[in-house]
């Protein structure tokens, strides 16, 4: 034998095809006993059902055209564009509301520590649907209302009032539109809030000693060292936090606001399609989760492998 022997078999190895594993065949099994039963649940359900589907009436609930002529939205991609609204003003606020909460649970002052969990003990511990009634009486039929807001937001020029319609939907369901975005705000909030604490108790003690040492006071430290390393490691959470917002924002139907589980309740009353009614708006709510949970998995594994590459070139 000679000293090139392992290397060659070696490379032999390498070049050969690799068998699948045990593991492999497992999942390769279990995945065939899935599609197997979810298939015979479906035929079961098809010659049991006492149910005839019929999805020519589903097309006019997303566009149709008017008398005029012009496409007009229907019910339910009206609902969907109220989820979207919904879900971006409540992710903004959520993310707000989490981020100072936050930094308030990592803070040094003992009263800031409380305040902030205070406010995450409690919205995580109440039902989302109590505290969706709660709002819903203080808010919009107490607070606004005493305010004079909705009085405000119907006076508006015509110019803004173009805009507000833009961004926040129609002005006479304006009131109860702010109640469903502080409501689902807050109760995300709080869970945006640990995402935040941990990914700053998660940057190594070293990092605040060598800021220190540089002559950095603390929210210098905070903001220039310590949340910027913080930062690529919240950001797969926080994206999927997000996600959750959106699901999340169903809950606000029982207050009646028009997104798209409201609508399509509506819907399943007019036309008793329910299968029909639910199957599309299942898809829809795929539509508008399924981009951001692969942004997210993409985002996670960028970052892991720029750290990766990172501590290979330290």
């Amino acid at each position: 034998m000679t000293s090139a022997d392992p290397k060659m078999r070696a490379r032999a190895r390498t070049s050969s095809p690799a068998l699948p594993t045990p593991a492999l065949w497992i999942d390769l099994a279990v995945l065939l006993l899935v599609g197997a039963g979810a298939a015979w649940l479906v035929l079961r359900a098809r010659a049991n059902l006492p149910y005839v589907w019929d999805w020519s009436v589903i097309p006019q609930f997303l566009v149709y055209t008017d008398a005029d002529g012009t496409w007009r939205a229907g019910r339910i991609l009206t609902g969907v564009f109220t989820t979207v609204r919904l879900s971006l003003w409540a992710g903004l606020l959520a993310l707000l509301l989490g981020t100072c909460a936050g930094l308030m649970r990592v803070g040094l002052r003992l009263f800031w520590r409380l305040c902030g969990g205070a406010y995450v003990l409690f919205v995580r511990n109440t039902p989302p649907l109590v505290l969706i009634f709660l709002f819903s009486y203080f808010l919009s039929g107490q607070l606004i209302s005493a305010l004079g807001l909705d009085i405000a937001v119907a006076n508006l020029p015509e110019g803004l009032r173009l805009v507000a319609q833009a961004l926040f939907g129609p002005l006479a369901q304006m009131p109860g539109f702010f109640t469903a975005i502080v409501t689902l705000g807050l109760i995300e909030g709080a869970y945006m809030a640990e995402i935040v604490r941990a990914g700053v108790q998660s940057v190594e003690r070293g990092q605040w000693d060598a800021a220190f040492a540089l002559g950095l006071s603390r929210p210098q430290t905070l903001v220039q060292v310590i949340l910027p390393q913080a930062l690529r490691r919240m950001l797969p959470p926080l994206t999927s936090q997000f996600v959750s917002t959106v699901k999340d924002s169903a809950i606000v139907s029982v207050i009646s606001i028009p997104e798209l589980t409201f609508q399509a309740q509506e819907l399943v009353s007019a036309t008793y399609r329910s299968f029909e009614v639910w199957t599309l708006v299942l898809v829809l709510y795929l539509a508008l989760n399924l981009p951001c949970s692969l942004a997210a998995r993409w985002l996670e594994l960028k970052l892991r492998r720029s750290d990766r590459d990172f501590e290979r070139a330290a």
